[in-house]
């Protein structure tokens, strides 16, 4: 992939859609942390926004390290 930002990168079986869908969702659940005052959630919720659209955008790589080196912890969702 070409130059996208100030980064190269290319996303890894990740498509620029699901990262647009997921920066959408975030926006919706800001809303609603919003409108039920949970002032905290809603603040972390635009940290997470705010950096997905960076990554959409191409402002962002979508992730500094390797992916084997740090898997997630493993918590249910």
């Amino acid at each position: 992939m070409g130059h996208v930002g100030p980064y190269e990168w290319a996303p890894r079986g990740h498509s620029v859609e699901k990262v647009a869908y997921i920066h959408q969702m975030l926006g919706e659940l800001r809303q609603v942390a919003f409108a039920e005052g949970a002032d905290m959630l809603c603040y972390r919720i635009e940290m997470v926004y705010v950096e997905a659209g960076d990554i959409q955008s191409g402002r962002r790589p979508q992730s500094f390290v390797k992916r084997d080196e740090n898997k997630p912890a493993g918590m249910p969702v």
